[in-house]
């Protein structure tokens, strides 16, 4: 299931395309001329490293690598699997303060966020790339979408996760299935809109919420959450459900950000480089 969140006014007039050059093949069938970041945020994941990278597809422009300051090889094992890895350290705490650092190293047009412990896997990069430049602006992932699932929710975060994504789809009017899950993309011209300026785990839910309130194009992808391959979880189902609970509520009461147009040089909204 790929439903379209929001609503929008009608497309831009189209523009020409992009040189042929500028394309990166990406199957036998799609070749996009956008280029593509994929942040990891990861804390003593030396171990997962290898599984994760091997996922990611080739055509990747750029992988930035966000270290918390791990005691671990992770930043050795990263730069032995990917030499032209970009390495940024963290200088807080916290998973939304690491991909903060993260999107704002990133160069590329279009900006992935995946786990470093093995739950995400960068084979599904491909579809969210697809919606983007077919006409999205923020793609999120979903295990509640048909063809989505996974392997590790337990009952108390399902439970809280409905609970919590049936609350921001009555006040935001959004119909998301999946409101606490780190597996999103987007164009790296909506990071105002955007604007991730919490520390915790729920910097999912805060770009989810702020991308509605943007008014961009939305779009869900099915996706597969896989168990952490080695290691344990911070992540701690109350505590950080009353955290998404509280940025929930406070986004209810800030005003929008506003959102860039898109650039005269890109490619138009219906097709951003798509061949």
């Amino acid at each position: 299931m790929s439903p379209d969140i929001t609503k929008h006014s009608a497309k831009p007039p189209l523009r020409s395309m992009p040189p042929i050059e500028r394309f990166t093949p990406l199957t036998p069938h799609m070749a996009i001329s956008p280029t593509v970041s994929v942040v990891v945020p990861a804390m003593n994941e030396a171990e997962n490293l290898p599984h994760v990278f091997a996922t990611l597809p080739q055509w990747i422009d750029e992988i930035v690598l966000v270290d918390g300051n791990s005691v671990d090889d992770t930043v050795a094992v990263a730069k032995r699997l990917r030499p032209n890895v970009r390495v940024v350290t963290q200088t807080g705490k916290g998973k939304g303060d690491a991909l903060a650092a993260g999107f704002a190293a990133c160069t590329s047009d279009i900006i992935v966020m995946i786990d470093a412990d093995g739950s995400t896997d960068g084979r599904e990069i491909i579809q969210f790339v697809g919606a983007l430049v077919t006409g999205a602006d923020f793609v999120k992932g979903s295990r509640y979408a048909t063809g989505g699932g996974s392997d590790d929710l337990t009952f108390t975060r399902t439970f809280g996760n409905k609970v919590l994504t049936g609350l921001v789809n009555k006040i935001y009017g959004t119909q998301y299935t999946d409101l606490c899950y780190g597996y999103n993309a987007f164009w790296a011209r909506h990071l105002d809109a955007l604007n991730v300026d919490c520390a915790g785990f729920e910097v999912e839910t805060l770009m989810n919420i702020r991308a509605a309130k943007a008014g961009l194009k939305i779009q869900e992808v099915p996706s597969h959450e896989r168990c952490r391959i080695h290691g344990e979880s911070n992540l701690h189902a109350v505590r950080d459900g009353i955290r998404v609970l509280k940025t929930i509520i406070k986004e209810w009461r800030v005003k929008p950000a506003a959102v860039l147009p898109e650039p005269q040089t890109a490619a138009p909204a219906a097709d951003q480089g798509a061949a």
